[in-house]
Protein backbone atom coordinates (compact mmCIF):
# COMPACT_ATOMS: atom_id res chain seq x y z
CA UNK A 1 0.00 0.00 0.00
CA UNK A 2 2.87 2.38 0.83
CA UNK A 3 4.39 1.69 -2.58
CA UNK A 4 1.02 2.45 -4.23
CA UNK A 5 0.73 5.81 -2.39
CA UNK A 6 4.29 6.67 -3.39
CA UNK A 7 3.52 5.99 -7.06
CA UNK A 8 0.44 8.25 -6.86
CA UNK A 9 2.41 11.00 -5.12
CA UNK A 10 5.23 10.88 -7.69
CA UNK A 11 2.78 10.86 -10.59
CA UNK A 12 0.88 13.88 -9.23
CA UNK A 13 4.14 15.78 -8.72
CA UNK A 14 5.15 15.10 -12.33
CA UNK A 15 1.72 16.13 -13.67
CA UNK A 16 1.88 19.41 -11.73
CA UNK A 17 5.41 20.25 -12.84
CA UNK A 18 5.54 23.52 -14.79
CA UNK A 19 7.25 21.97 -17.80
CA UNK A 20 4.56 19.29 -18.03
CA UNK A 21 1.68 21.77 -17.72
CA UNK A 22 3.28 24.07 -20.28
CA UNK A 23 3.02 21.29 -22.90
CA UNK A 24 -0.80 21.50 -22.72
CA UNK A 25 -1.05 25.28 -22.69
CA UNK A 26 -1.11 25.93 -18.93
CA UNK A 27 1.48 28.69 -18.81
CA UNK A 28 1.27 29.91 -15.21
CA UNK A 29 0.69 26.76 -13.27
CA UNK A 30 -2.80 25.98 -11.98
CA UNK A 31 -3.59 29.71 -11.66
CA UNK A 32 -4.13 29.97 -15.42
CA UNK A 33 -7.82 30.54 -16.20
CA UNK A 34 -8.95 28.62 -19.28
CA UNK A 35 -12.38 28.42 -20.92
CA UNK A 36 -14.60 25.77 -19.37
CA UNK A 37 -16.49 23.24 -21.50
CA UNK A 38 -19.05 22.96 -18.70
CA UNK A 39 -19.64 26.72 -18.87
CA UNK A 40 -19.83 26.61 -22.68
CA UNK A 41 -22.47 23.87 -22.46
CA UNK A 42 -24.49 26.03 -20.07
CA UNK A 43 -24.10 29.05 -22.38
CA UNK A 44 -25.54 27.22 -25.36
CA UNK A 45 -28.33 25.70 -23.25
CA UNK A 46 -29.26 29.20 -22.06
CA UNK A 47 -29.17 30.64 -25.59
CA UNK A 48 -31.35 27.83 -26.93
CA UNK A 49 -33.90 28.43 -24.17
CA UNK A 50 -33.89 32.18 -24.89
CA UNK A 51 -34.26 31.78 -28.66
CA UNK A 52 -36.78 28.92 -28.48
CA UNK A 53 -38.60 29.25 -25.11
CA UNK A 54 -40.57 26.12 -24.34
CA UNK A 55 -38.74 24.05 -26.93
CA UNK A 56 -35.49 24.09 -24.95
CA UNK A 57 -35.05 24.62 -21.23
CA UNK A 58 -37.97 25.32 -18.92
CA UNK A 59 -41.30 26.38 -20.38
CA UNK A 60 -42.10 30.03 -19.61
CA UNK A 61 -45.71 30.99 -18.89
CA UNK A 62 -47.33 34.24 -17.84
CA UNK A 63 -48.09 32.74 -14.42
CA UNK A 64 -44.37 32.30 -13.89
CA UNK A 65 -43.69 35.97 -14.73
CA UNK A 66 -42.12 35.56 -18.16
CA UNK A 67 -40.39 38.96 -17.98
CA UNK A 68 -38.58 38.04 -14.77
CA UNK A 69 -37.75 34.51 -15.89
CA UNK A 70 -36.33 35.59 -19.24
CA UNK A 71 -34.52 38.53 -17.66
CA UNK A 72 -32.71 36.32 -15.15
CA UNK A 73 -31.81 33.85 -17.93
CA UNK A 74 -30.30 36.60 -20.09
CA UNK A 75 -28.49 37.98 -17.04
CA UNK A 76 -26.98 34.57 -16.31
CA UNK A 77 -25.95 34.27 -19.95
CA UNK A 78 -24.18 37.63 -19.77
CA UNK A 79 -22.37 36.66 -16.59
CA UNK A 80 -21.11 33.38 -18.04
CA UNK A 81 -20.13 34.93 -21.37
CA UNK A 82 -18.12 37.68 -19.68
CA UNK A 83 -16.13 35.15 -17.67
CA UNK A 84 -15.56 32.76 -20.57
CA UNK A 85 -14.63 35.46 -23.09
CA UNK A 86 -12.09 36.78 -20.60
CA UNK A 87 -10.69 33.27 -20.17
CA UNK A 88 -10.49 32.79 -23.94
CA UNK A 89 -8.67 36.09 -24.39
CA UNK A 90 -6.36 35.18 -21.53
CA UNK A 91 -5.18 32.20 -23.56
CA UNK A 92 -3.72 34.56 -26.17
CA UNK A 93 -1.28 36.02 -23.67
CA UNK A 94 0.92 39.08 -24.11
CA UNK A 95 -0.78 42.35 -25.01
CA UNK A 96 -4.07 40.59 -25.71
CA UNK A 97 -4.57 39.61 -22.07
CA UNK A 98 -7.91 40.37 -20.49
CA UNK A 99 -9.46 43.75 -21.22
CA UNK A 100 -12.58 43.83 -19.01
CA UNK A 101 -14.18 46.75 -20.83
CA UNK A 102 -13.75 45.00 -24.17
CA UNK A 103 -15.25 41.78 -22.78
CA UNK A 104 -18.28 43.67 -21.46
CA UNK A 105 -18.72 45.53 -24.76
CA UNK A 106 -18.66 42.22 -26.67
CA UNK A 107 -21.21 40.67 -24.33
CA UNK A 108 -23.55 43.67 -24.62
CA UNK A 109 -23.32 43.64 -28.41
CA UNK A 110 -23.91 39.89 -28.52
CA UNK A 111 -26.93 40.03 -26.23
CA UNK A 112 -28.42 42.90 -28.22
CA UNK A 113 -28.14 40.72 -31.34
CA UNK A 114 -30.24 37.85 -29.90
CA UNK A 115 -33.49 39.03 -31.59
CA UNK A 116 -31.69 38.98 -34.95
CA UNK A 117 -30.32 35.50 -34.20
CA UNK A 118 -33.89 34.37 -33.46
CA UNK A 119 -35.11 35.87 -36.76
CA UNK A 120 -32.43 33.97 -38.69
CA UNK A 121 -33.13 30.69 -36.91
CA UNK A 122 -36.88 31.03 -37.44
CA UNK A 123 -36.20 31.14 -41.20
CA UNK A 124 -33.94 28.09 -40.88
CA UNK A 125 -36.65 26.15 -39.02
CA UNK A 126 -39.23 27.12 -41.65
CA UNK A 127 -36.87 26.00 -44.43
CA UNK A 128 -36.35 22.62 -42.79
CA UNK A 129 -40.11 22.16 -42.29
CA UNK A 130 -40.99 23.06 -45.88
CA UNK A 131 -38.07 21.05 -47.27
CA UNK A 132 -38.85 17.80 -45.48
CA UNK A 133 -42.14 16.02 -46.27
CA UNK A 134 -41.71 13.98 -43.08
CA UNK A 135 -41.82 17.09 -40.88
CA UNK A 136 -45.20 17.49 -39.17
CA UNK A 137 -44.71 21.06 -37.92
CA UNK A 138 -42.13 23.76 -37.28
CA UNK A 139 -42.44 22.93 -33.56
CA UNK A 140 -41.40 19.35 -34.27
CA UNK A 141 -38.42 20.59 -36.27
CA UNK A 142 -37.26 22.82 -33.42
CA UNK A 143 -37.78 20.18 -30.72
CA UNK A 144 -36.31 17.16 -32.43
CA UNK A 145 -34.28 17.87 -35.58
CA UNK A 146 -30.50 17.79 -35.15
CA UNK A 147 -30.02 20.48 -37.81
CA UNK A 148 -31.64 23.12 -35.61
CA UNK A 149 -29.25 22.34 -32.75
CA UNK A 150 -26.24 22.53 -35.07
CA UNK A 151 -27.38 25.67 -36.90
CA UNK A 152 -28.28 27.40 -33.61
CA UNK A 153 -24.81 26.75 -32.27
CA UNK A 154 -23.29 27.94 -35.55
CA UNK A 155 -25.25 31.22 -35.62
CA UNK A 156 -24.36 31.93 -31.99
CA UNK A 157 -20.70 31.04 -32.53
CA UNK A 158 -20.56 33.03 -35.77
CA UNK A 159 -21.71 36.17 -33.92
CA UNK A 160 -18.97 35.75 -31.34
CA UNK A 161 -16.42 34.93 -34.05
CA UNK A 162 -17.33 38.14 -35.85
CA UNK A 163 -16.83 40.06 -32.61
CA UNK A 164 -13.26 38.78 -32.38
CA UNK A 165 -13.75 36.24 -29.60
CA UNK A 166 -11.10 33.48 -29.79
CA UNK A 167 -11.52 29.77 -28.96
CA UNK A 168 -15.08 30.00 -27.58
CA UNK A 169 -16.82 29.88 -30.99
CA UNK A 170 -15.01 26.64 -31.85
CA UNK A 171 -16.02 25.14 -28.50
CA UNK A 172 -19.65 26.08 -29.16
CA UNK A 173 -19.62 24.50 -32.62
CA UNK A 174 -17.87 21.40 -31.31
CA UNK A 175 -20.73 20.98 -28.80
CA UNK A 176 -23.08 20.67 -31.81
CA UNK A 177 -20.62 18.38 -33.59
CA UNK A 178 -20.62 16.14 -30.55
CA UNK A 179 -24.42 16.13 -30.37
CA UNK A 180 -25.32 15.81 -34.04
CA UNK A 181 -22.33 14.78 -36.15
CA UNK A 182 -22.63 18.09 -38.03
CA UNK A 183 -19.33 19.99 -38.15
CA UNK A 184 -19.67 23.70 -39.05
CA UNK A 185 -16.75 26.06 -38.54
CA UNK A 186 -17.90 29.29 -36.84
CA UNK A 187 -16.07 31.36 -39.47
CA UNK A 188 -18.21 30.07 -42.34
CA UNK A 189 -20.69 32.50 -43.91
CA UNK A 190 -24.20 31.07 -44.23
CA UNK A 191 -27.19 32.90 -45.68
CA UNK A 192 -30.91 32.84 -44.90
CA UNK A 193 -33.21 29.82 -44.74
CA UNK A 194 -30.46 27.22 -44.47
CA UNK A 195 -31.50 23.56 -44.40
CA UNK A 196 -29.56 20.44 -43.46
CA UNK A 197 -31.51 17.18 -43.90
CA UNK A 198 -30.50 14.30 -41.59
CA UNK A 199 -27.09 15.92 -41.22
CA UNK A 200 -24.70 13.26 -39.93
CA UNK A 201 -21.27 13.76 -41.46
CA UNK A 202 -21.84 17.25 -42.89
CA UNK A 203 -18.61 19.30 -42.83
CA UNK A 204 -18.48 23.04 -43.63
CA UNK A 205 -15.06 24.70 -43.60
CA UNK A 206 -13.96 28.03 -42.17
CA UNK A 207 -13.98 30.12 -45.36
CA UNK A 208 -17.00 28.51 -47.02
CA UNK A 209 -19.68 30.94 -48.23
CA UNK A 210 -23.24 29.64 -48.56
CA UNK A 211 -26.05 31.68 -50.11
CA UNK A 212 -29.75 31.81 -49.27
CA UNK A 213 -32.16 28.86 -49.48
CA UNK A 214 -29.45 26.21 -49.67
CA UNK A 215 -30.18 22.58 -48.80
CA UNK A 216 -27.52 20.02 -47.82
CA UNK A 217 -28.03 16.33 -47.19
CA UNK A 218 -26.02 14.06 -44.90
CA UNK A 219 -22.35 13.48 -45.58
CA UNK A 220 -21.80 16.63 -47.67
CA UNK A 221 -18.31 18.13 -47.36
CA UNK A 222 -17.48 21.72 -48.26
CA UNK A 223 -13.76 21.43 -47.75
CA UNK A 224 -10.31 22.58 -48.81
CA UNK A 225 -8.47 20.94 -51.68
CA UNK A 226 -4.93 21.71 -50.55
CA UNK A 227 -3.01 23.56 -47.86
CA UNK A 228 -0.29 25.96 -49.04
CA UNK A 229 2.65 25.90 -46.68
CA UNK A 230 5.19 28.49 -45.56
CA UNK A 231 8.98 28.16 -45.61
CA UNK A 232 8.81 26.00 -42.51
CA UNK A 233 6.34 23.61 -44.05
CA UNK A 234 3.44 24.82 -41.90
CA UNK A 235 -0.03 25.50 -43.38
CA UNK A 236 -0.58 29.18 -44.27
CA UNK A 237 -3.46 30.51 -42.18
CA UNK A 238 -6.35 32.71 -43.27
CA UNK A 239 -6.54 31.86 -46.98
CA UNK A 240 -9.91 31.50 -48.71
CA UNK A 241 -9.79 27.78 -49.44
CA UNK A 242 -13.39 26.52 -49.23
CA UNK A 243 -16.25 26.59 -51.77
CA UNK A 244 -18.71 29.37 -52.52
CA UNK A 245 -22.26 28.05 -52.86
CA UNK A 246 -24.83 30.25 -54.62
CA UNK A 247 -28.50 30.75 -53.76
CA UNK A 248 -31.12 28.01 -54.11
CA UNK A 249 -28.59 25.18 -54.41
CA UNK A 250 -29.32 21.57 -53.41
CA UNK A 251 -26.43 19.21 -52.66
CA UNK A 252 -27.35 15.56 -52.18
CA UNK A 253 -25.84 13.01 -49.80
CA UNK A 254 -22.13 12.28 -49.55
CA UNK A 255 -20.98 14.73 -52.21
CA UNK A 256 -17.59 16.36 -51.68
CA UNK A 257 -16.90 19.88 -52.96
CA UNK A 258 -13.32 21.04 -52.51
CA UNK A 259 -11.32 24.22 -52.97
CA UNK A 260 -12.19 27.85 -53.65
CA UNK A 261 -14.63 27.04 -56.41
CA UNK A 262 -18.14 28.36 -57.06
CA UNK A 263 -21.31 26.32 -57.34
CA UNK A 264 -23.63 28.63 -59.25
CA UNK A 265 -27.08 29.56 -58.01
CA UNK A 266 -30.07 27.31 -58.76
CA UNK A 267 -27.85 24.26 -59.26
CA UNK A 268 -28.46 20.69 -58.13
CA UNK A 269 -25.52 18.47 -57.19
CA UNK A 270 -26.33 14.75 -57.11
CA UNK A 271 -25.11 12.31 -54.48
CA UNK A 272 -21.65 10.76 -54.16
CA UNK A 273 -19.92 13.27 -56.45
CA UNK A 274 -16.43 14.77 -56.13
CA UNK A 275 -16.23 18.34 -57.46
CA UNK A 276 -13.07 20.48 -57.71
CA UNK A 277 -14.03 22.93 -60.47
CA UNK A 278 -16.69 25.63 -60.91
CA UNK A 279 -20.27 24.70 -61.72
CA UNK A 280 -22.29 27.13 -63.86
CA UNK A 281 -25.56 28.56 -62.47
CA UNK A 282 -28.59 26.42 -63.17
CA UNK A 283 -26.60 23.22 -63.66
CA UNK A 284 -27.60 19.70 -62.70
CA UNK A 285 -24.59 17.53 -61.92
CA UNK A 286 -25.24 13.78 -61.84
CA UNK A 287 -23.06 10.74 -61.49
CA UNK A 288 -23.44 8.41 -64.46
CA UNK A 289 -20.66 5.93 -63.69
CA UNK A 290 -17.78 5.77 -61.27
CA UNK A 291 -15.46 7.31 -63.88
CA UNK A 292 -17.88 9.70 -65.58
CA UNK A 293 -19.95 12.65 -64.41
CA UNK A 294 -22.72 14.16 -66.54
CA UNK A 295 -23.49 17.88 -66.34
CA UNK A 296 -26.83 19.07 -67.63
CA UNK A 297 -27.93 22.63 -68.24
CA UNK A 298 -31.36 24.14 -67.66
CA UNK A 299 -32.67 22.53 -70.87
CA UNK A 300 -31.48 19.12 -69.69
CA UNK A 301 -29.40 18.60 -72.84
CA UNK A 302 -26.07 16.79 -72.77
Amino acid sequence: MDKYRQIISNTVDRLLASESLRQVGVLDGMETVLPSQFAVDEIIDLVRSIIFPGHFGHHITLRQNALYRLGTTVDRLGELLTTQIAAAMNMLGGEARVDEERCEAIVMEFISSLPAVRDALALDAEAIYHGDPAAVSVDEVICSYPAIRAITNYRVANRLYGLGVPVLPRMICERAHRETGIDIHPGATIGKAFMIDHGTGVVIGETAIIGDNVKLYQGVTLGARSFPTDEGGNPVKGLARHPVIGNNVVIYANSTILGRITIGSDSVIGGNIWITSDVEPGSIVLQARADNTIRLNNNLTR
